[in-house]
């Protein structure tokens, strides 16, 4: 599998708003997520677990899932939730603020929901080959290309972002998807008090989540076994209060970007060096790692 990455972007970020038909759509499966966030790249309990240890619990978010037909469900805030034995099935994921980027060939910025660790200057990933580097994206696209599903590099270059996938074939060691018999516990988590979530499943759903709300759910996920409905409520209370007292430079980008942000898809009212100064005053200057430049 090889992949030109450079000027690209089209995996970490919502272009819907530029090519609605060409950027399809990334739900996989007959599970609606509650929320409209696009590519979301669900993470494993120990990648959530190291997220949360780390301080950077504030740069994740749980996604909610609608019934598909047969599933047990339970309905929280007026809302059926696909379930487990009665406890809402739900993953962990990167959040994506809106960010001035330019992606995929684009000859202006615009704001464009973008991943929370996308630099949008030099549109690469600041976590890119560090220890917190999700599997999910140092995998991509490589289950699309075992299960023949289209990949985010054919859209890129379906809409005329040039040449990106170079090689279609998938890696040999492949690790299992995040949704399958074996992750449940493992990437794919339930939530052990559905009363709990009075209140939270509506503000989940209307994009208003506060950090409690998330940190529940961060919680519930580091307490999981693996293979297991069951959670550690040890581990779980831990968890959740190192996730609720988060904040790290990833948060306080994302309620600025949020704050200046315009329309989805609107054109970015800074010219390319107040931009630039803009990500280096939001982002670096709050303490983002950089990004290595392109070989």
């Amino acid at each position: 599998m090889e992949l030109r990455c450079e000027g690209c972007a089209g995996c970490c970020v919502d272009w819907r708003p530029l090519d609605p038909a060409a950027a399809g759509s990334d739900r996989a499966g007959p599970r609606p997520p509650l929320d409209d966030v696009y590519g979301l790249a669900p993470l494993t309990r120990d990648e959530v677990a190291r997220f949360v240890d780390d301080g950077l619990a504030d740069a994740l978010v749980p996604r909610l899932f609608q019934p598909a037909e047969r599933d047990d469900s339970v309905r929280v805030d007026g809302v059926d939730l696909a379930a487990a034995d009665g406890r809402p099935v739900f993953v962990v994921g990167l959040r994506k603020p809106p960010k001035p980027v330019a992606p995929i060939g684009t000859d202006e910025p615009r704001w464009l929901d973008a991943c929370a660790f996308l630099d949008p200057t030099t549109l690469q990933c600041r976590i890119h080959d560090s220890d917190r580097y999700p599997r999910t994206c140092a995998t991509y696209p490589g289950h699309n290309l075992e299960l023949g599903a289209e990949t985010e590099c054919e859209r890129v270059e379906a809409a005329g972002g040039g040449d990106r996938l170079l090689d279609e074939d998938p890696p040999a060691d492949l690790p299992a998807p995040a949704f399958g018999p074996q992750a449940l516990g493992a990437s794919v988590f339930a939530y052990p008090d559905p009363a709990d979530l009075d209140g939270v499943v509506a503000r989940l759903r209307g994009g208003e989540a506060t950090p409690d709300d998330r940190a529940r759910f961060l919680g519930a996920a580091v307490g999981s076994r693996p293979g297991s409905l069951s959670v550690d409520r040890g581990r779980m209370a831990g968890a959740r209060a190192r996730a609720r007292d988060a904040d790290s430079w990833v948060g306080a980008a994302v309620r600025e970007w949020t704050t200046r942000a315009g329309n989805d898809g609107d054109r970015v009212d800074r010219d390319g060096d107040e931009r630039d100064r803009l990500v280096r005053e939001i982002e670096d200057g709050a303490g983002a790692p950089g990004t290595p430049g392109w070989d």
